[in-house]
């Protein structure tokens, strides 16, 4: 893991980058992406040998770090024997992906739907809850993101939505808790708790719970934020639920898979949705691969009756080879493990201490190796660092922050105010530190916005 610059090389890459590929969620002349020669393990590279910590894991997804040999080899192995194979068929790699998953999803989440990435997940999910309930409409939260897809990205609750957001979906938004920043003039999590739930009780009662077929949520809301729940949130959630015959979907795209120190974020609540979505950590997004989870009662639904959808690459033999390689691997290493003891002994003291420090830092929360540092201009109005969805001129603080976090040598996750330190779950105490040194010098930066 020496990287050898190479210039030339870099700014062939860059040059067809610039004149071939539209890039997502960006305008496209505005934008500079760095061109990047390599990775391996919780580190990747540009072309002039600069080496980055990566404190995003790409996009939340490189669970257990770029370029695992067992993984690697997995997908060599299976394209050496079968590439490619059409869904309708049972393949090897793909029956045993859907067991492996099935047999760490909580409750009777046993029958596996695979999808290419999380957004076509939730969009199944969603046809899955109206054609099982046969009612039109789906509840979902402010501050989440469930994808881009056209009815993923209507149920998302942040700005992306707004462009593509058509107002005949069947989606209604709701306020989940956030206690530092609350929409129920909350002082403690328990009041927090009652008064999220009340409100989505009367949003349910004001829609007609008979139109409802879903409610949609992050367990614990990722881009938006990563803020876990109060304690009996969820468990609440699924009683109004149960109540009302309507199906619990929880998105566990960003959360799944050890993120949060345990398989499934669900597992730390002690819930069980009807349908649960996966993808990203499911292979460390060495392929693309994405699933529903599907409960026995919703399954049944389908048992003589069929489901009016499918994908070309659903369950796609080299992704799923991928998923049993990435499980396994997670399992022998104890990544999930790794995950929480680092997390609860390294990351979360770290951060706390740093928050201690630096003024700009408003508050600091997360699990495992899914964290979110809150940066503020004033801690006692708890004002933003910059205006929501702020560009331009207006991100000036945030982007100062991230351009520093480079400079110190770790590639940052910043959304809006917030940086989010996500990391790969098997990297080491070392690393960790090295990251959090850098972020030390990165807040340094962002106090001189505080007012």
């Amino acid at each position: 893991m020496t990287p050898q610059p190479d210039p030339e090389a870099g700014a062939a890459v860059k040059a067809a980058d610039r004149a071939h590929v539209f890039h997502s969620w960006s305008a496209q002349e505005l934008i500079d992406p760095l061109a990047v020669a390599g990775a391996e393990g919780s580190y990747f590279w540009d072309y002039d040998g600069r080496r980055y910590l990566d404190f995003t894991s790409g996009l939340v997804y490189t669970n257990i770090g770029y370029q695992h040999p067992k993984v690697v080899a997995a997908i060599q192995e299976q394209a050496a024997r079968m590439t490619t194979f059409a869904p309708a068929f049972a393949v090897e790699a793909r029956s045993e992906a859907a067991r492996l998953i099935a047999g760490r999803t909580p409750g009777d989440l046993d029958k596996i739907f695979f999808t290419n990435g999380g957004a076509d997940a939730v969009e199944h999910a969603l046809r899955m809850a109206r054609l099982h309930t046969g009612r039109p409409k789906v509840l979902s939260a402010y501050r989440s993101y469930h994808g881009g897809t056209q009815q993923a990205v209507n149920v998302t609750g942040d700005p992306r939505r707004w462009a593509s957001d058509s107002g005949t979906a069947g989606v209604v938004h709701f306020w989940a808790p956030f206690l530092y920043r609350s929409r129920f003039y909350a002082e403690t999590e328990e009041q927090e708790c009652a008064r999220a739930l009340e409100h989505l009780e009367t949003t349910i009662a004001f829609e007609g719970p008979s139109t409802i077929a879903a409610v949609v949520l992050e367990t614990i809301p990722g881009t938006a934020g990563i803020m876990p729940p109060p304690p009996g949130y969820l468990a609440g959630v699924r009683e109004l639920c149960d109540k009302h015959g309507i199906v619990l979907v929880l998105d566990e795209v960003m959360a799944g898979f050890g993120r949060t120190g345990t398989w499934f974020a669900a597992d730390l609540y002690d819930v069980v949705p009807d349908l649960m979505t996966f993808a990203k950590g499911v292979n460390s997004g060495y392929v693309p691969l994405g699933g529903v989870a599907v409960s026995s009662e919703i399954a049944a639904t389908f048992a003589t009756r069929p489901y009016p959808g499918g994908l070309t690459y659903s369950g796609h033999p080299l992704a799923c080879a991928a998923a049993v390689a990435t499980i396994n691997v997670m399992e022998e290493e104890g990544v999930v493990e790794n995950a929480a003891a680092l997390g609860a002994s390294v990351v979360g003291p770290g951060l706390r201490e740093l928050a201690e420090r630096h003024p700009s830092v408003g508050e600091v929360r997360g699990t495992g190796m899914f964290w979110a540092v809150e940066l503020v201009r004033d801690r006692e109005t708890r004002e933003p660092l910059v205006p929501y969805n702020a560009s331009g001129e207006a991100n000036a603080p945030m982007a100062a922050f991230a351009a520093a976090a480079k400079k110190a040598g770790i590639w940052p996750f910043v959304n809006m105010n917030r940086t989010h330190v996500v990391p790969p779950l098997n990297t080491s105490e070392a690393e960790l530190k090295e990251g959090l040194a850098a972020l030390d010098t990165a807040l340094s930066v962002a106090d001189e916005y505080v007012r």
